[in-house]
């Protein structure tokens, strides 16, 4: 009897359509990887760089207005600018660690006394939030970001902030800022709002006003990450607005 014959049937050949379809499939494999790449490190924060010209300005402004002004000290200051600039796009954290340190133990102390004595030199307000760990209360001066029953925060240090981080912690704060002819402390209830544009917030809390456009210079050249901080101020004397309250002397612990 014949043996029974197998016949194998090899595979077609891919067609031309089958092979324009995997290149057409491998460029854009390579294309989403190469659109996939991490960004580089190296960025400018909005409002940075217009902030950084506005305060080269106000240095060498009065340079040139007023005779013998010192070359030098002009020097100095745009250095210094300058500088915040080129150590933010290099290392946001950096920044934020130089200019808290040089904050706390110099210019915040400074401000607090002022504040506390009644001179406000540059329209500044006193945040009181109650500290995440310790529970104690800390001090810190913020722009007067005040709109009626509302006031507005830009955090320079964004979520680094300590008084943020106390923030989310316990919303119940208090702010110290004048109320017709004298500075009182009013209760209020605060929220982080990361869903706000900082900068548009802050153009609105300056409405035309020089210290605290002033202050938004500062802000933005010593900050690196701005937020938006809202507190819903208690205006009517009421004792129970989400305030802390009166403290004692030996709980004050400023920062």
């Amino acid at each position: 009897m014949p043996r029974d014959r197998t016949t194998s049937v090899q595979d077609p050949a891919p067609s031309i359509q089958d092979t324009a379809a995997s290149i057409h499939d491998t460029g854009a494999s390579v294309q989403h990887a190469a659109t996939a790449r991490p960004r580089s490190r190296f960025s400018v924060p909005r409002g940075l760089l217009a902030g950084t010209l506005v305060a080269v300005a106000l240095v060498w402004g009065p340079y040139f207005l007023i005779p013998r002004s010192s070359l030098r000290s002009a020097l100095a200051q745009s250095a210094v600018y300058l500088g915040l600039l080129v150590l933010t796009i290099c290392s946001r954290r950096a920044k934020v660690l130089l200019v808290r340190t040089v904050q706390r133990y110099t210019i915040n102390p400074l401000m607090r006394l002022l504040l506390t004595i009644g001179v406000n030199p540059l329209g500044l307000a006193i945040l009181e939030t109650r500290g995440q760990r310790s529970g104690k209360i800390r001090r810190v001066p913020v722009g007067n970001g005040r709109k009626g029953d509302s006031f507005w925060i830009i955090a320079e240090h964004g979520t680094r902030a300590g008084y943020v981080r106390n923030i989310e912690h316990d919303p119940r704060v208090r702010v110290r800022l004048r109320i017709g002819l004298r500075y009182r402390w009013v209760d209020g209830i605060a929220t982080v709002r990361p869903d706000e544009d900082p900068l548009a917030r802050q153009r609105r809390i300056i409405a035309w006003h020089p210290l605290r456009a002033l202050n938004a210079v500062n802000v933005r050249v010593l900050g690196a990450d701005l937020l938006a901080v809202h507190v819903q101020l208690c205006l009517a004397g009421a004792g129970d607005c989400g305030g802390q309250g009166q403290v004692r002397a030996d709980q004050l612990v400023t920062r």
